[in-house]
């Protein structure tokens, strides 16, 4: 189905969670290099399914079909180990809809990557995703405990969930205005010269000088690990764009990538950037709808809207707006 990657899964657990509906699915990851369950797919999947009381065939490391059939969702205080550095914001992002839905407050905490180059890191989630979900009426709030860098792994957060009766109906189409421009760059265990490179090189990419530049040393971490972050806040939202250091790759090149995506995201004149569109779509299929301005659709949100789809009789429309700007409504078949 579409990209064919690990987001097929986590949106039909959130959905069957949510929905009560069972559902079965082969051919997991099948467009990877290494297809089948990867740690962090199946914690996501062992997570929803103590969450959800569930009843799951099929479920191991390296599995290419899983059943799944949810029961009762229940709130409460849950751990999870991912046991690499893969994305603990991913099992997250699997669980957190269903949580909003449940019985009393949960806290989860989970070990794995914080900061990796596949999944959205710590700060966006913090700074970009829960705050647009605080907006639809969601209230989840999470903390940093530990980072995990990539491949060492060893991160720890714990997010505190409130439930939510309903969500609000969204409506990010506003035109936007560009408030402010934060550059930051993080070194754990490598010289600090690395990051200083970093942050004078996106400094002379951007077009406009960044209101604020860090350089921050990270100490809770086992391994060695650099990102740099480049937060642009709007009237309406904060974009967090990431970039990753690794070996045999220049300071200045990760951080001109960055600054490039950066700047484009500022010229696209948009309120939501590629990777929040993603995640914005399951809460708002659950909810009241909306409607948001963001980059042309990639190929992983369109796979997102035919699971949602599978599961939701909902109604998610994508209108070109101009060469840079997509408009996508999500309405209901049997709403008003």
């Amino acid at each position: 189905m579409g990209e064919g990657g690990g987001q097929v899964l986590r949106t039909a657990l959130s959905l069957s969670l949510i929905t009560g509906q069972p559902f079965r699915i082969d051919n997991i990851r099948a467009n990877r290099s290494k297809p089948g369950l990867l740690r962090q797919h199946y914690t996501a999947a062992n997570a929803a399914a103590q969450i959800g009381c569930a009843q799951v065939e099929g479920l191991a490391v390296g599995s290419r079909g899983i059943s799944f059939r949810p029961q009762i969702i229940l709130g409460g205080d849950y751990e999870f180990a991912v046991g690499t550095a893969g994305s603990v914001h991913l099992v997250l992002q699997t669980v957190l809809p269903a949580l909003l839905k449940a019985n009393k407050p949960s806290t989860v905490t989970i070990e794995g990557g914080t900061h990796n180059p596949f999944a959205p890191p710590f700060e966006f989630v913090e700074k970009t995703f829960l705050p647009a979900l605080k907006q639809m009426g969601g209230t989840a709030n999470i903390q940093l405990n530990r980072h995990g860098f990539y491949p060492g792994g060893g991160g720890k957060i714990t997010a505190a969930i409130e439930p939510v009766k309903d969500f609000k109906r969204i409506d990010f189409t506003a035109p936007v205005k560009i408030e402010q421009v934060r550059a930051t760059a993080h070194y754990a265990k490598i010289r600090r010269s690395i990051a200083d490179r970093e942050t004078a090189t996106m400094c002379k990419r951007l077009k406009r000088q960044p209101d604020r530049i860090k350089v921050v040393e990270v100490q809770d971490t086992v391994s060695p690990g650099n990102y740099v972050t480049i937060e642009i806040r709007t009237n309406g939202l904060t974009e967090v764009v990431t970039g990753f250091g690794s070996i045999g790759v220049k300071a200045e090149t990760v951080a001109k990538r960055v600054a490039g995506t950066a700047q484009k995201f500022i010229d696209a004149e948009i309120p939501v950037g590629e990777h929040l569109a993603d995640q914005l779509l399951l809460p708002m299929a659950i909810g009241k709808g909306g409607c948001f301005h963001t980059t042309e659709p990639s190929l992983h949100f369109l796979t997102n809207i035919e699971v949602i789809q599978k599961f939701l009789d909902v109604e998610i429309k994508i209108t070109k707006v101009t060469p840079s700007i997509w408009k996508v409504d999500v309405t209901f078949q049997n709403k008003e």
